[in-house]
């Protein structure tokens, strides 16, 4: 190959002088087909509770939600994810169990309405635990941790419940080890084996989760999660690890969690599994920053916000789950 010209010859500024060339030549190019809108419900009617570290988002009565799934649909987005805020909780998370559950209702309600619109259902057991945790607890010399393997089949019959009402993907997100074969083996043996399983492969135990634990009251009531997301300081490769554990027990689909502070992850687990779709979530922390910042005069929400959607598909993400996802897709159709 013959070396390229240099200046003057070449003058790179050629190819944004003009819009329409900038337009022609563009590479990452955002869709709403690509983007998911995750929503929170809970029970009642008629209720937008806005949350109060994420101006913009709510907690929505099922009227609500079938009014933001319509809008959804109607914007062309990839689908929505559903996160349940139960009236009532205990250790067992037992509202993510049976099909009166709120998340359950909601899917029914969503897929009654507009069942044309792909729906995700968030699986774990921390919004549903009285305790705030991600599965059953246990106590051993003196530490009080989650349970691993019992925890196992409480994800399976969770995963079960949101299918019969109509869940089109199943996304766990506890990063419980066999958490993937555990649900298959489930969904499977309840005559599910269409339904997909969007893996939270390479979750950290991230401190850009803190509006969403408001959103979704969440948070633990002891510690940390720290024991089973992963550390931000790990090695690369052991997201890798984590992610071909995933793929090896069956995953569709993964994804990485958070986006923006974990590209570089992004970017690996797009290299070395590329016939499986990648999903990156831009997480709460992620928004409330940047919403805090407009608020403040100190950038321009909108350039910020398709920059950051672009930098993430560049990363390799095929799925970007973000709160911001009906705001693009407006400027994208508009």
């Amino acid at each position: 190959m013959s070396a390229e010209p240099s200046f003057p010859t070449l003058r790179m500024r050629r190819l944004r002088y003009n819009a329409g060339v900038r337009n022609l030549t563009r590479h990452t190019r955002l869709h709403p087909g690509s983007l998911i809108l995750p929503l929170f419900v809970r029970s009642g009617n008629n209720i937008r509770q806005e949350i109060s570290s994420m101006p913009g988002q709510y907690q929505l009565s099922l009227d609500q939600l079938v009014e933001e799934a319509r809008q959804a649909r109607d914007l062309g987005l990839g689908g929505i994810i559903l996160f349940g805020i139960p009236d009532d909780k205990d250790h067992h998370g037992s509202d993510a169990l049976h099909a009166g559950g709120i998340v359950q209702q909601a899917v029914a309600a969503v897929k009654d309405a507009v069942s044309e619109l792909l729906v995700l259902t968030d699986l774990c057991m921390c919004e549903y635990t009285d305790h705030g945790h991600c599965g059953i607890l246990h106590e051993q010399g003196g530490i009080t941790d989650v349970s691993n393997d019992p925890t196992l089949t409480l994800l399976g019959q969770q995963a079960v419940t949101h299918a019969e009402q109509g869940a089109d993907i199943i996304a766990p997100s506890g990063m419980m080890d066999g958490m993937v074969s555990a649900i298959r083996q489930a969904l499977d043996d309840a005559d599910f084996k269409h339904i997909p399983i969007m893996s939270y492969a390479a979750k950290y135990a991230s401190s850009y989760y803190g509006p969403f634990r408001d959103a979704a009251e969440s948070a633990p009531s002891f510690g940390d999660r720290r024991t089973y997301q992963m550390d931000p300081t790990a090695q690369a490769a052991q997201a890798l690890r984590e992610v071909e554990l995933d793929v090896q027990e069956g995953a569709d689909m993964l994804m990485v969690k958070p986006a923006l502070a974990y590209l570089d992850i992004i970017t690996r687990v797009a290299q070395n599994y590329p016939g499986i779709p990648l999903a990156a979530y831009n997480v709460s922390g992620e928004y409330s920053m940047v919403k805090a910042a407009a608020a403040n005069g100190w950038l321009d929400e909108a350039r910020v916000v398709d920059e950051t959607m672009t930098a993430i598909h560049r990363a390799g993400a095929d799925i970007i789950l973000t709160y911001w996802a009906k705001d693009v897709a407006q400027r994208i159709g508009s």
